[in-house]
């Protein structure tokens, strides 16, 4: 897996609730759900971010 940058975000608590509120409907984690996010801004801004890698999970 791609090597990912942790870092605190300051947030207001309302949009905190909006993403998780958007986050549970597209079944997607907090963190999941804002990187998404960002990356769709960056897309509509035509600047695409690298494409999201995950580990594939040992069952």
């Amino acid at each position: 897996m791609a090597d990912r940058k942790a870092f605190l975000l300051r947030i207001d608590p309302e949009l905190w609730a909006g993403i998780e509120r958007l986050a549970q409907a597209e079944l997607r984690s907090v963190n999941g759900q804002i990187e998404y996010l960002l990356r769709d801004a960056l897309a509509r801004r035509g600047l695409p971010a690298p494409a999201a890698t995950r580990k594939p999970r040992k069952d």
